[in-house]
């Protein structure tokens, strides 16, 4: 090891491998370390999701904002080389501060399109959700990551293209996560055999929800054929007890004609095996692969380089044809207004159905509802 290779990480007592802090445990190029936010308004349809990431064996780190209003999602991003892992999560104009672990953070963004000075807050302990794997059909792994989850509150500023919007806890909730380990990113691998055998389908449900005594955490991950793949459903009260709630039954509705989903009923079951209905109903939405960089975006992919200092702007218009024809082929974050019981809470309601997926009745990539 050269003298080059040590970082200031190296100073505390946190090693996992025999390794400088440097390096991670692997050499999958695909390994990545990220921050997800989402900030929304009860009473109107600005809705803002961001993020931020490191790509230890790219030697890239970047970050993105996005914010919905009306029909148009304004995007800004950053990008640059990794020199130094550090305890300051920063790129360009974009930063992050750990206020209180596991509780307070405080995200900015400086840039003349697009700024915030936002805190978060958790309203209920943070909770670790079950791994996430997901193998080709040569049984590599493609996702296989580790995340924790957290709702709560946001306070502070918001400026969309020279409008002031204030940020009031009482009116702005939202969801976190913070996610590490394998998944695809920067330039795609070749595709080898998979470009020959591709896979059928896609299909995934993620419902983190804040109510005022307790919050609601939903992953349901299933193949084209309906095997689940993962299933999370826990009840996180604030005392720090998490509850089980079983093996959900989805019942999803969509738009006619469409995969965007207008509402889900979730069938759960406490621990005390009593059924526990769970209801959401979609409100507006961001298409994560518009200006996000998720799921195939075509303007930027998250850990892509893009040069030393790169940074961009781009207003989206979701009535375009061309922009509008690529939502359905990505993950879609909506608003999830909620009943619980006699509770009502709110959330984000994410879903992405591409190809077959045999229990909704989409026979392939062209399936739409009827």
């Amino acid at each position: 090891m050269t003298q080059n290779q040590i970082n200031s990480l190296d100073e505390y007592p946190i090693h996992q491998t025999p390794l400088s802090m440097s390096r991670v445990g692997t050499s999958d190029r695909n390994f990545y370390d990220r921050n997800y936010f989402n900030a929304l308004d009860k009473g109107s349809d600005t809705f803002l999701v961001t993020g931020f990431g490191v790509y230890p064996n790219l030697g890239v780190t970047d970050a993105f904002a996005t914010v919905r209003r009306g029909d148009t999602q304004r995007a800004v991003r950053f990008s640059d080389a990794l020199v130094e892992r550090g305890l300051e999560p920063k790129v360009g104009g974009y930063r992050i501060e750990i206020v209180e672990p596991l509780r307070k953070i405080r995200v900015l963004c400086e840039h003349d399109d697009l700024s915030f000075d936002l805190t978060w807050e958790g309203s209920f302990p943070a909770v670790a959700e079950q791994p996430h794997t997901i193998l080709t059909g040569v049984h590599r792994p493609i996702i296989d990551a580790q995340r924790f989850a957290q709702v709560g509150t946001w306070s502070g500023t918001l400026n969309v293209d020279g409008t002031d919007i204030a940020v009031d806890p009482s009116a702005w909730c939202g969801t976190r996560d913070r996610s590490w380990g394998i998944r695809p990113v920067g330039e795609s691998d070749h595709p080898g055999r998979l470009a020959s055998e591709p896979s059928e389908g896609f299909w995934w449900l993620y419902v983190p929800l804040l109510f005022d005594e307790f919050s609601i955490i939903v992953i349901v991950q299933e193949e084209p054929n309906g095997f689940r793949t993962l299933n999370d459903a826990t009840r996180i009260w604030k005392d720090g007890r998490i509850e089980q709630l079983g093996w959900p039954r989805v019942h999803l509705t969509y738009k006619p004609g469409t995969r965007i989903p207008t509402k889900v009923r979730l069938d759960l079951t406490t621990g005390e095996g009593k059924p526990l209905e769970l209801e959401v109903e979609a409100g507006t939405f961001m298409a994560l692969n518009v200006g996000c960089g998720y799921g195939g975006d075509p303007d930027w992919q998250h850990g892509q380089w893009k040069g030393r200092g790169w940074v961009e702007s781009k207003l989206y218009d979701l009535t375009d044809p061309a922009i509008a024809g690529r939502i359905p082929f990505g993950v879609i974050d909506h608003v999830g207004k909620a009943r619980c019981g006699d509770a009502e809470g709110w959330g984000l309601f994410e879903h992405g159905t591409m190809g077959r997926h045999d229990p909704t009745g989409f026979a392939d990539w062209g399936s739409v509802a009827p």
